[in-house]
């Protein structure tokens, strides 16, 4: 390889940010140096996890515990009606797999981004206290409280510039290698669970089993047919205030991205097939890490070729 320095944007996401778990890990096991990473809300935190050497810790928790403890609000105290203070849990979290606190503490340079709300300015934080720029960068518009920060208030940085590709460049990446959360694909693998079983003969009995178990099913089936035709004829019930909130914000995101991938695009782009997964199923972690790991393996050969010695 040769001797470019190669920076990893890690986008916004929610729960599908799990999904860089896996991106880092398949770019480590084909030998891939990571020289910087630029990330943007749960980019930030994985970023920041990865870069004070814990992630292998960190993916083994989240294993375990499914992602429902992770951002479970059980004990996040209100501060004002609607908002939560999270830098208890995002402390407690997080210094559960680092002890650094401080940026200039990590293993590999990294730059998070938030969002001022007062001004509309992107703000890059890369200095000083670590967890109060992760809670900056993470904390979502409508859920988390802003952040007070050098006499700023600070929201969730994928407001601005959810996929933050010219953070990287400004670190001096040569190659810029991308993850975009915001996929509408569907993953493969689950469509291949559900391949057609050849037919095969069977025992008499296990047939006439069968033949009864369909009949049953197939008594289920009318039954629910007939419940989703009641309910296309009933009025629809109005969204509740977070599912508007998360919806309009993913449809924001999604259009900013694509905007800011065009004008300032990746050398390499990233994008796992999540397009299954809402942006709080907290419960698919190993699905979501799998599909980050496969969507990088694809790319393999074209970051090898970038990164061959010119020549070659």
């Amino acid at each position: 390889m040769n001797n470019c320095k190669v920076g990893l944007v890690l986008g916004s996401g929610s729960s599908r940010g799990w999904a860089h778990i896996g991106v880092i890990e398949a770019l480590q096991d084909a030998g891939i140096p990571i020289h910087c990473v630029a990330g943007c809300s749960v980019g930030a935190f994985v970023g920041a996890i990865f870069a004070s050497g814990g992630l292998e810790q960190l993916k083994r928790y989240v294993i375990e515990m499914d992602g429902e403890s992770i951002f479970s609000f059980s004990d996040l105290t209100f501060i004002r009606p609607g908002l939560l203070d999270g830098d208890k849990k995002l402390r407690s979290l997080f210094c559960m797999h680092s002890n650094k606190m401080k940026f200039d503490e990590l293993e590999i340079p990294l730059k998070v981004v938030a969002a001022d709300i007062q001004s509309g300015d992107k703000v890059i934080l890369d200095s000083g206290d670590l967890l109060t720029a992760l809670r900056a960068s993470m904390s979502y518009p409508g859920l988390f409280a802003p952040v007070r920060y050098k006499d700023r208030w600070l929201v969730d940085g994928g407001v601005l510039d959810p996929v933050p590709v010219g953070v990287a460049r400004v670190m001096g990446a040569d190659i810029v290698i991308a993850v975009n959360l915001d996929s509408e694909l569907i993953s493969r693998k689950r469509h291949q669970e559900f391949k057609a079983v050849p037919e095969t003969r069977t025992h008499p009995i296990r047939n006439e089993f069968l033949k009864k178990l369909a009949a049953r099913y197939e008594s289920t089936e009318k039954i629910i047919r007939k419940r989703l035709e009641l309910q296309k004829n009933n009025k629809p019930t109005t969204p509740g205030i977070r599912q508007a909130i998360n919806s309009s914000i993913q449809l924001m995101q999604a259009r900013i991205t694509r905007v800011n991938l065009a004008v300032n695009p990746p050398d390499i782009l990233i994008t796992p097939r999540l397009g299954d997964l809402k942006m709080f199923d907290y419960d698919q972690v190993e699905h979501t890490i799998e599909e980050g790991y496969i969507a990088t393996r694809n790319k393999l050969d074209d970051i090898m070729m970038l990164l061959k010695p010119q020549g070659e």
